[in-house]
């Protein structure tokens, strides 16, 4: 009989996401547990990937809040709709009525922003907490409240409490230290970069009419890339780029001539950009080595 966690790892890899052992036994026991968890590493990596997978996975939808410095809790949760409301107040004076407060705060003109929409579905969702690194120290201490109560208090409308709990996935990363309050909250999974032997099976999976040598080149390729000195390391999705280039412009193999023409499909720096064509001839041999 299969595990949970395979089945699970099955249900991921049936929507293209193939994590590692690690990742899929966290994510499991996102759904196990009901904790949130906290995947830290460098961008790229398919961290924001992992948690809309997980809502396919489950069949359940997936509601994205992307922080960014200066996000309060009032962004995060809701707001009124004013345009309505005044809409509605000129109706009701067109027809000779007076307006109570009742009339212009009713759930009808509430707009739900991710956080209040997560705990509002009658279906637990998949909540992703995008870069929450971004986010200052106070909206991490309105997100701790958040995480232990799961309701939130509309002043004209009353409590909300979750009627689902959401499974959580919050990413960062770490562009600045998240307090141990929220560390201490959720699970916690370092994501790096796979192994060329993973990220060949990625690459497989994601565009399975690739011709095998193209691929193992552009894997090792990337390899290299990430081990030069550069400002913005290719990711996964980066790779999958450039082997989705090559297919399209008819390239069966990289070449120094096919690397310097879709360099900007991998490297998005001009400055990185000049790192690499110094190093052509080492990313080659990388290349080719893999073959």
């Amino acid at each position: 009989m299969s595990s949970p966690s395979a089945d699970l790892g099955a249900a991921l890899a049936a929507t293209g996401y193939l994590p590692s052992p690690a990742l899929n036994t966290a994510l499991r026991l996102v759904t196990l547990l009901g904790k949130p968890l906290l995947l830290e590493g460098p961008a790229g990596v398919g961290k924001t990937q992992a948690a809309k997978a997980l809502a396919s996975a489950l069949g359940t939808s997936l509601i994205r809040l992307q922080c960014y410095e200066g996000l309060d809790a009032q962004s995060a949760l809701y707001e009124w709709n004013y345009p309505r409301q005044l809409l509605h107040l000129r109706l009701l004076e067109g027809q000779g009525q007076r307006e109570s407060e009742q009339d212009l705060y009713r759930p009808e003109f509430l707009l739900r922003r991710p956080l209040l929409d997560a705990i509002s579905q009658d279906v637990a969702p998949v909540l992703l907490i995008d870069e929450v690194d971004r986010a200052d120290e106070a909206f991490e201490a309105f997100l701790l409240e958040l995480l232990a109560e799961w309701q939130v208090s509309i002043p004209e409308l009353g409590t909300v409490t979750a009627r689902s709990r959401p499974h959580v996935i919050l990413t960062s990363n770490r562009e600045r230290d998240l307090s141990d309050a929220l560390r201490r909250r959720c699970l916690y999974l370092w994501v790096d970069y796979p192994t060329p032997e993973a990220e060949l099976d990625i690459v497989r999976t994601r565009l399975p009419g690739v011709e095998g040598r193209l691929a193992r080149q552009v894997v090792g390729a990337a390899a290299y890339l990430r081990a030069l000195p550069l400002a913005k390391t290719p990711g996964i999705a980066e790779t999958l780029d450039w082997v989705e280039a090559l297919v399209a412009l008819h390239h069966a193999a990289l070449t120094p001539e096919v690397v310097e023409e879709t360099l900007g499909c991998v490297v998005k720096l001009r400055e990185d950009q000049a790192v690499v064509r110094q190093k052509l001839q080492a990313l080659m041999t990388a290349a080719l080595q893999n073959v």
